[in-house]
């Protein structure tokens, strides 16, 4: 029996379906998927066997299944359910030769695994794209670490991490998605992301988010109500401005206006 199932395609690049489901009785029979499974459980426990072999996946690790790998799953505990949260990426998205290392090492038990699907998710809630995407830049580069051990250190790229601010200075209230980025300056998302932060010690989706706010303070100042600030400033509405000035600035859009005044 299905509790609560949830499914949609975000305009992501690279991330096909996201899944929020609730199951108490459902067993899934075995079957394969065209992409990459990344899976968190939030409550419960799930087993599983994949290409035979039985693994669990439980709330404190991250579940990385391979694409066109038969497998299978069920709750871990007789009489419960689960209820578990999923990322599908596309085929292309890890090296096809990942696909046998995660077939042996599915369970990633990595704190940062875990902090990069939670910045996902959370990210996805409030629907910035250029943020979904740094974190799944972020999540890459962990599994990648996962599946093949560390990536060789590579230097700072300076002049890259400055043709990205160029680019996200070009774009502040239209905005610019990683994907974009990475065609235009001819980089991987993984590479941008470490490169910006590395150079300026703040993420491209947070440096473009405090030049929104800036630029909403301002139009404030100079008369705007919050509502027309926040459009004018690239945010999606004023919720999405206000949780944002308050995170950034530690106030609230509204309080911020009514204390606009002579001295």
């Amino acid at each position: 029996m299905v509790d609560r199932v949830r499914a949609w395609r975000p305009d992501v690049p690279h991330l096909r379906e996201v899944l929020h489901a609730e199951f108490t009785e459902h067993a899934y029979p075995s079957h394969t998927h065209g992409d990459w499974t990344v899976l968190v459980v939030d409550d419960g426990a799930v087993s599983y066997d994949l290409d035979r072999h039985p693994h669990t996946a439980e709330p404190t690790t991250v579940t990385l299944l391979p694409p066109h790998v038969p497998h299978d799953g069920r709750s871990a505990r007789l009489g419960t359910g689960f209820r578990k949260r999923v990322l599908y990426l596309d085929e292309s998205w890890l090296p096809t030769g990942a696909v046998g290392h995660s077939v042996d090492h599915p369970t990633v038990a990595r704190p940062d695994a875990a902090q990069g699907v939670q910045g996902v998710h959370r990210a996805l809630a409030g629907g910035d794209v250029l943020e979904v995407e740094s974190w799944l830049a972020r999540l890459h580069d962990v599994l990648g670490e996962h599946l093949h051990g560390p990536a060789p250190s590579t230097a700072p790229d300076a002049p890259l991490a400055r043709r990205l601010r160029e680019l996200l200075d070009q774009a502040v209230v239209a905005g610019v998605t990683l994907d974009e980025a990475s065609h235009l300056l001819g980089a991987h998302p993984s590479h941008l992301v470490r490169a910006f932060s590395q150079a300026y010690g703040i993420a491209p989706h947070r440096y473009l988010t405090s030049r929104r706010v800036d630029l909403a303070r301002r139009l404030i100042l100079d008369g705007h109500a919050v509502a027309d600030a926040a459009h004018r400033a690239g945010f999606h509405d004023q919720a999405h401005l206000t949780r944002h000035f308050r995170r950034v600035l530690g106030t609230t859009p509204g309080v911020f206006a009514r204390s606009v005044g002579p001295i």
